[in-house]
This record gives structure tokens, C-alpha cells and sequence, in this order.
């Protein structure tokens, strides 16, 4: 069952991704990029995880403003591209661990320094 899961989870991702380059045209989402999909176990709520290259608070509200405004396309289109009995609901959510990590890369390079 978690092979499968997986599997979903890996392409919905691919589908997400592409609807949004392609299908979305909302300024507030250029440049994401879709880092993960988590899904429960009966396939019914996908955490989507997310990215962009600005970190800022206020570019990050836009971004999920905007994702959260073509959440309904989004979903549309996944379950039009993959054949599930159920379509799940998608929430985002903001990857933080590229900025934790660049944030232990300051530290490491700061202590060496010293």
C-alpha cells in the first residue's frame, strides 16, 4: 500500500507542477516550485510542499494567496490528468527546510571562520 502512495504522491507532483507553469497564469505563482507531496493513508488530502526563490513574508503570502486562489483549478486538473476514485483535497504549504538549511550553512561557515 505505501508503494502506491508514494506513487500517487509522485505523480501528482509531476501534474502540479506542470499545471502550474502551464494552466496557471496568476503572477503571484511564478517560481514555485513544488518540493513534495505527502499524502494520508486512504488517499483522500494531499499536503502539497512548496518553495520560491524569494523568501520574504510578504512574497510568501502572495505566492500562497495565489495558490490558494487556483487550488480549485489545480485540483480540477489533477483529476482530470490522474484516474482516482477520489480526487483529494490539496492544501499548501511552504517548504521551510531550504532556508533551514542554507541557515545551517551560515552557522557551519561562521564557525569556521572563528
Amino acid at each position: 500500500m505505501k508503494h502506491r502512495i508514494g506513487r500517487v504522491e509522485t505523480q501528482i507532483q509531476r501534474e502540479i507542477d506542470d499545471i502550474l507553469l502551464k494552466d496557471v497564469n496568476d503572477p503571484r505563482v511564478q517560481g514555485v516550485t513544488i518540493t513534495g507531496v505527502r499524502m494520508t493513508g486512504d488517499l483522500q488530502e494531499a499536503t502539497v510542499y512548496y518553495s520560491v526563490l524569494q523568501d520574504d513574508a510578504k512574497h510568501v503570502a502572495e505566492t500562497q494567496a495565489g495558490l490558494d486562489k487556483a487550488q480549485g483549478l489545480i485540483r480540477r486538473e489533477v483529476g482530470q490528468r490522474i484516474k482516482l476514485f477520489k480526487v483529494p483535497t490539496i492544501t499548501f504549504v511552504q517548504d521551510t527546510s531550504v532556508q533551514y538549511g542554507a541557515r545551517i550553512d551560515q552557522l557551519l561557515n561562521e564557525m569556521h571562520k572563528d
